[in-house]
């Protein structure tokens, strides 16, 4: 009886034109359903509520609404069972479904207004578990709804008041609260929002707002309304800031290390104890250091990927499940699209069938759309917060490195670590879930396809099997080109670095050419990769495109030739090819997958080698120590198995000494400052500071901030106190010539500071911070010799605002030993001798020795005295603390500003940058390449065409007829569109090698042809950027992007189209559509490219801050300022992902409404052909749908690939940009009528000359005329900032002049080319550059010169000893900026990069800086006889050394003060007198 039962109600239910549900499944399921699903999510709910506490919030309105409603629904409900019971009370048979079924539902909606209570407790604002809860309630009552009133319209007689209208008000309340649930309630008390300027609207966003994303529509239309600013973008939510974030990892990250590092014994500890209490014996404290060197083995290596797992992973596990949900209702469609094929066919069917299916398609696909975006947003997220927790870690880790690891990994390597490693994470973490999804989908798709066609299937399994290792192998070689592509690009950008680092030096050697050359060397072996590259990702396309053309012809033709009587109808044709383009997606992913996998490896592996790197013993310095300073029995390395460089160190340095430490260059006199500071290796011994240390580096570390900036370095700004310091560093008369004052924005590296106002700045800073302990690194050497010693009165000597502090001071200058405690005199890493000046006189050692060499022993007499007093008269009388102020204020703000941030262009990307791409490629290979993109499609389109004829064939005798020709013309039409595939894929993928070497050539060109202005107002990070990222981007990025678009884009054509062939009706349809499509697309590319830009831009001063803070490891670590650069990075961070959040937002915002438009589409396709379904023939319906089916992703895959295609391109613009700079003069003029050994005679001839620095500045020298004959020695003496180095740059046209000119020889230099000019002049540079390479390279770029006359060159300056003792002899290959050399013998090849070029004229610009005084001898000696018959410049700080020169030229504030030979300007007693009187020389 049931099974006819069941079959009746199935008649009534489905097979009728009118249909309805029996009452008895609408009192037991339709009620039970929404009853069953709140019950299993609320446990799991208030779970998850207790343990996400947000706040409270308080009573609303909307609250007491939501909860009376809840009220009302119960007591309806219990209405309801009051009267069933009242009923049975009065004999009426009701059956217990009517008992039952009510109070469930009553008990239901107690629950819910429980939860709505609760929620609101822990500061719920709108909940998506309540929505659903309605929503499938007001479905299954809907039904009932429409059974109820057809019921009721039909039978009359039989209804029952009272339940009808308990149902009614039920069913109003429960409209009501669906509306109700859809709405956000107020934020919870004390949340983050209120506090926040503009907060992120996300939290407090309902939940229907949030899964379409509708809540940042505001900032949306913001961004189309005007290019968006920095203001406009919401703050980070407090889950995604570093601060959040970044410890999370790190602390993972240590518990990880910890584990692997287990100690081997403990009691090995001991001994150490008990050395300690024996006598001074070395020996038993050596064994115990070694002892407990070993306490720690690894057993392993930390694992960074478990420590990434257990910080993400929670969060990310919420995607996995939105993925198998999305997987499921994938293969929806294909079912959907088998049912109304069915429904065409059975013309007996009723009508409303096919409007069900449609329906249910929509929706189907509609909630595929939300759940699949919501599954991004998570993943989108957790690579945000990825990335910013590995920037943090990196950072942090930067800053304890030991120094040998640092010299390991170079600080563009480290640097990549952060931009390029970590961006791989967050490509990874948006595909890692297909790791497990794509087997998924293929299993699924198999098993519908199994269902359709039977064992054929196995064909084309087998096709796409073998495809997998094709692809694999493909992946496997990419991956090494990449590799190599990645060395190539370190190497280049390194190199870049440098050169940019180093230009100055180019300039004046003219080597600009050579290095252009070493550079694209570089460039050249790159791009072979990139094109093994580019031939690769041909063929891989080739598979990925005919991949599943490949299958569905062979799966056909088994299918068809297996048996006759198989029949390719519509159902199965068109079925099995929607089926096989889903498993398209996940067989092309896969190795997608697994390559971004293995990158994501290599580049864990970088990481975790980084994050594994030694760090500094933070016990390599005891802090409470008894004395100021003291090493006992010191030895120290720079890295553990290096040999020591300091043997053998005792010192006791007392609290409030002044010590001073001499010795030759190379002695270890900074290694020994380090060692006190805790940064080299500490082998044997122990060093003990107390109180806290101020840190003056040998060469001035600068930030790139203003100069006030510096000097306070992140203390309390105390104007009296700042004055004090700026006065005793000499540096009020600097503040005058800067133009913003003491708010003038330094570059990078301090470039706009002379050599001396750097190392001032560096001491003020020091001064500033008020330590106890002072370590200071030769800081007078920078310094004019007045300078110097008011530096040394004001400051560090026995009266200066240092007294009573102890400090250490290495230094060179022998008129400040007299007033030193305490000497060390250092001679190869040890300690030779010690105490104070008149001790070591007296013990005629080596320090005696090193003394009478260079004193004459007058200087000591006249040191002090009246010299004294001038000076400082000299320098006080200039200006006072409060005019100082009004100086301030009248100095404008503008022209503090030196160097440009990074700008971001707004608007819409020109068209003519894709007609420079275009060009950059040539022109008939852009034609050529979308010419064969059309061919791919139109075979493609007339394959799919072929099939549905094919499927409509007649059928006779259960076979089809010709369905072996249907065969062949199908195979030849697939074979024609591989071809095409291939050749566009390797046409654009050549055309955009040749692009990309072309643009780099050209910006390679230009920058190398910039002026020296430029350098200086472009912050290197802006260049080498253009050179790394927006390279890397044309290279691999713009062509790959360029293939995706036109495919994209020839697919929604040729989707439209067929679907227009198909059922004409769609031509209503799509034009509001396509209209809709385009202005979503416009909205939402306005806002994005703005998002994009301010992203990048904000991402440059990330790395620069990184790269300044590597350069100043050592400076932060001593001045315990570790914490301070760490927030600055973290907060440059976060507003780099201020920018980055909404644009992640943007593109869900742009896909929920694209799939929705694509969605309408699928729904009106099928629509109409139900609605046409008597004219149709099934297999044009098939195509039709199945296309439909497609062009949800393709309009997706549209508009990414458009904005990437325009934000990309944008590379393009900004690479050209340099084009349009201001350039130099030419390099080498045509027609040159220059003699060939020109200068002959080096006679300078300076007439009226003057020049400025910037346009908007005044002259910065100006009037000066001189005369030099040929062969004279001239020294130029002056102040700080009078000119001195203005002038040599005038003599060289790194700076063109403003008036007058300079004739050398009588030829006007101006009229010179620049590189004939350069070439002709030696200079000696200030600050020695060497480049990373050979030493022979450091000295003869061009290889113009014999192996004979470079090692000349080398004796003569005096390094040949030095040389031929390295294991490479002139191949020794010098570290990044030579930091493998000592700074004087750094100073000493430049000097011999002057020897070899041996030119007639000789510019020595301060080169005596920061040598000994042994060096100095050795230097001015070899100038003297070297350069004999040369006409010689001198810019001299120490006078003693000019003081034989035939005539000096007195510079003052930029003009000529005196010029004549020595001995009359001493008896002139002008300018030149006070000076030599300073000095002690007269």
């Amino acid at each position: 009886k049931s099974s006819s039962k069941s079959s009746s109600d199935w008649n009534r239910t489905w097979q009728t034109h009118n249909p309805d549900l029996t009452p008895c499944f609408q009192n037991t399921v339709l009620v039970w359903i929404p009853c069953l699903y709140l019950w299993l999510f609320a446990p799991f709910y208030i779970l998850y509520l207790k343990r996400n506490d947000c706040g409270y919030i308080c009573m609303t309105h909307l609250n007491r609404a939501k909860t009376v409603i809840g009220f009302t629904l119960w007591l309806i409900c219990w209405a309801d069972v009051f009267y069933s019971f009242w009923e049975r009370s009065h004999g009426a048979a009701i059956a217990p479904v009517y008992l039952v079924s009510p109070t469930m539902l009553g008990v239901t909606m107690l629950l819910a207004t429980f939860l709505i209570q609760y929620e609101r407790m822990k500061g719920v604002q709108s909940s998506g578990v309540m929505l659903n809860f309605w929503l499938i309630a007001i479905v299954c009552a809907t039904v009932t709804f429409r059974s109820k009133i057809l019921h009721a319209l039909n039978e009359p007689a039989s209804v029952n008041v009272f339940k009808y209208t308990t149902f009614y008000i039920y069913y109003t309340m429960l409209l009501i609260s669906l509306i109700l649930a859809c709405l956000s309630d107020q934020p919870p008390l004390f949340s983050q929002a209120v506090k926040d300027s503009n907060p992120c609207p996300e939290s407090g966003a309902s939940f229907l707002s949030r899964i379409t994303f509708w809540w940042i529509t505001g900032l949306m239309v913001t961004g189309y309304k005007r290019p968006l600013e920095e203001k406009d973008l919401w703050s980070l939510n407090t889950e995604d800031k570093s601060q959040r974030v970044v410890p999370q990892l790190v602390r993972r990250w240590d518990q990880e290390c910890n584990k692997v590092k287990r100690p081997v014994d403990k009691t090995l500890y001991s001994p150490k104890r008990a050395a300690k209490g024996e006598k001074k014996d070395g020996q038993p404290i050596e064994e115990s250091e070694i002892l407990l060197a070993k306490t720690l083995q690894k057993t392993g290596e930390p694992s960074l990927f478990c420590a990434l797992c257990r910080t993400f992973g929670p969060y990310f596990l919420v995607s996995s499940l939105y993925k198998i949900i999305h997987d499921i209702l994938m293969f929806v469609g294909p079912e959907i699209l088998r049912l109304l094929i069915q429904f065409v066919n059975d013309s007996s069917a009723p009508t409303w069938h096919g409007y069900f299916y449609t329906t249910l398609l929509f929706v189907c696909t509609c909630v595929q759309t939300l759940i699949l975006q919501k599954y991004f947003h998570v993943c989108f997220v957790t690579g945000m917060r990825l990335r910013t927790a590995i920037v943090g870690a990196v950072y942090r880790k930067a800053l304890v490195i030991t120094n040998a690891a640092r010299r390991t990994s170079t600080v563009g390597e480290i640097v990549n670590l952060m931009s390029v490693d970590a961006q791989r994470f967050m490509d990874l973490i948006t595909y890692i879930n297909m790791i497990w999804s794509a087997p998924l989908q293929v299993i699924l798709a198999l098993y519908f396809l199994w269902q359709n066609l039977g064992p054929s299937v196995l064909a084309g399994v087998a096709v796409m099997v073998l495809m997998v290792p094709v692809n694999a192998v493909i992946a496997m070689k990419t991956k090494t080109y990449q590799v190599a592509q990645m060395k190539s690009k370190d190497n280049r950008i390194k190199l870049m670095n440098e050169v940019l680092n180093g230009i100055k030096v180019l300039k004046l050697y003219a080597w600009e050419l050579a290095f252009k050359d070493k550079v694209s060397a570089i460039r050249e072996s790159e791009l072979r990769v990139l094109k093994k590259t580019a031939y690769l990702g041909a063929v891989s396309t080739f598979t990925w495109v005919c991949a599943p053309f490949l299958v569905a012809l062979s799966t056909f033709a088994v299918y068809v030739l297996m048996d006759e009587h198989n029949i390719l109808d519509a159902q199965k044709a068109f079925v099995s090819l929607a089926l096989f383009n889903i498993l398209r997606f996940p067989l092309n992913m896969l190795p997608m997958v697994i390559s971004s996998m293995v990158q994501a490896s290599v580049s864990m592996k970088r990481l975790r080698v980084f994050l594994s790197h030694e760090e500094l013993d933070e016990d390599n310095v005891e802090r409470p120590a008894i004395t100021a300073c003291e090493i006992v029995d010191g030895a120290f390395s720079w890295s553990k198995d290096d040999s020591p460089t300091l043997k053998r160190i005792n010192v006791r340095i007392p609290e409030g000494a002044l010590v001073a430490v001499v010795g030759h260059v190379g002695s270890g006199k900074s290694s020994l400052l380090s060692a006190l500071l805790g940064e080299m290796q500490k082998q044997e011994g122990s060093v003990s500071i107390k109180g806290s240390v101020a840190y003056v580096p040998q060469q001035a570390w600068i930030q790139n901030t203003t100069l006030k900036d510096n000097i306070l370095f992140g203390r309390d700004a105390k104007d009296s106190w700042y004055q004090k310091v700026v006065e005793a560093c000499a540096l009020l008369p600097d503040l005058e010539i800067l133009p913003g004052g003491d708010l003038t924005e330094i570059g990078e590296k301090g470039v706009n500071l002379s050599g001396g106002q750097k190392q001032r700045v560096s001491v003020a800073r020091a001064i500033y911070c008020n330590c106890a302990v002072y370590l200071l690194d030769d800081p007078l050497s920078a310094v004019d010799a007045h300078v110097g010693k008011h530096i040394f009165e004001k400051v560090i000597g026995p009266q200066g605002l240092l007294q009573g502090r102890t400090r250490v001071l290495v230094t060179h200058g022998l008129s400040f030993l007299p007033q030193a405690d305490l000497i060390l005199v250092m001679v190869d890493g040890e300690i030779t001798e010690m105490g104070s000046y008149t001790e070591l006189l007296g013990r005629q050692g080596a320090f005696a020795e090193f003394l009478r060499t260079y004193t004459n022993t007058e200087q000591e007499e006249s040191v002090g005295g009246e010299a004294g007093l001038l000076i400082s008269e000299l320098l006080s009388c200039k200006t006072e603390p409060n005019d100082v102020a009004a100086a301030k204020k009248a100095k404008s703000t503008e022209a503090a500003r030196l160097t440009e941030a990074d700008k971001a262009n707004t608007g819409r990307v020109k068209l003519s940058v894709f007609w420079e791409y275009m060009k950059a490629i040539g022109l008939p290979l852009s034609i050529f390449s979308i010419f064969l993109f059309f061919c791919h499609h139109l075979s493609s389109l007339g394959s799919n065409y072929w099939l549905s004829l094919w499927t409509d064939d007649p059928v006779i005798n259960n076979t089809q007829p010709n369905s072996e020709m249907r065969l062949g013309v199908y195979g030849a039409l697939g074979l024609t569109q591989g071809i095409a595939v291939f050749c566009y894929s390797v046409a654009v993928s050549v055309g955009g090698i040749l692009a990309s070497r072309y643009l780099h050539q050209t910006m390679l060109y230009n920058v190398l042809r910039s002026p020296m202005s430029f350098f200086e107002r472009t912050p290197s990070g802006n260049l080498v950027n253009r050179f790394a990222k927006e390279t890397d981007t044309i290279d691999s990025v713009i062509p790959s992007i360029i293939k995706m678009f036109m495919g994209s884009m020839f697919n929604v054509l040729g989707s439209c189209a067929v679907i227009l062939i198909a059922t004409p009706l769609v031509a209503i349809i799509i034009p509001p559509l396509g209209l809709l499509y385009f202005f979503v697309q416009r909205f939402y590319v306005a806002s994005s490219r703005q998002l994009k830009r301010l992203e990048s831009v904000s991402r440059s001063p990330v790395y620069t801050h990184f790269n300044e803070t590597l350069l100043g490891t050592s400076v932060i670590r001593a001045f315990g300022e570790q914490q301070r650069f760490i927030r600055e990075s973290d907060g440059r961070v976060d507003l780099n992902q201020k920018a980055y959040f909404p644009s992640i937002v943007a593109n869900r915002w742009l896909a929920v409404r694209l799939e929705f438009v694509g969605n309408c589409i699928v729904a009106f396709a099928a629509l109409f052909a139900v609605m046409a379904r008597d004219s149709l023939s099934p297999g044009i319906m098939g195509l039709s749908i199945s296309y439909a089916l497609q062009v949800t992703t393709s309009l997706n895959w549209l508009v990414r690939m458009s904005s990437e295609v325009e934000t990309n391109i944008v590379a393009v613009e900004r690479v050209k940009e340099y084009g349009d700079t201001e350039k130099e003069a030419e390099w080498r003029l045509e027609h040159s009528t220059l003699p060939a050994g020109w200068p002959t005679t080096g006679h300078i001839e300076i007439r009226n000359f003057g020049l400025r620095y910037r346009e908007d500045l005044e002259l910065a020298i100006s009037d000066i005329s001189v005369n030099i004959e040929g062969g004279e020695k001239v020294g130029i003496v002056g102040r700080t900032g009078a000119g001195k180095s203005s002038l040599t740059l005038g003599l060289f046209r790194i700076i063109e002049a403003a008036q007058g000119e300079i004739c050398v020889d009588g030829v006007n230099i101006a009229e010179l080319g620049l590189h004939e000019l350069r070439s002709r002049i030696t200079i000696i540079p200030q600050d020695p550059v060497l480049f990373s390479g050979s030493l022979r390279m450091n000295l003869d770029p061009f290889d113009g010169y014999t192996d004979e006359e470079v090692w000349r060159a080398l004796e003569l300056a005096h390094l040949k000893n030095f040389v031929s003792g390295l294991p490479d002899k002139l191949n020794h290959e010098c570290s990044e900026g030579g930091e493998n050399l000592s700074l004087g013998q750094r100073q000493l090849v430049c000097l011999a990069r002057a020897l070899l070029r041996k030119t007639k004229i000789l510019v020595l610009d301060e080169a005596t800086a920061a040598v000994d005084l042994e060096t100095d001898n050795l230097i001015q000696s070899t100038i003297r006889t070297q350069f004999e018959d040369c006409t010689v410049l001198t810019i001299a700080h120490r006078l003693n050394t000019i003081m034989d020169y035939t005539r000096v030229l007195v510079l003052d504030k930029g003009q000529m003060a005196e010029f004549d030979s020595p001995s009359n300007l001493t008896a002139k007693k002008g300018i030149f007198y006070k000076m030599a009187k300073d000095s002690g020389l007269v």
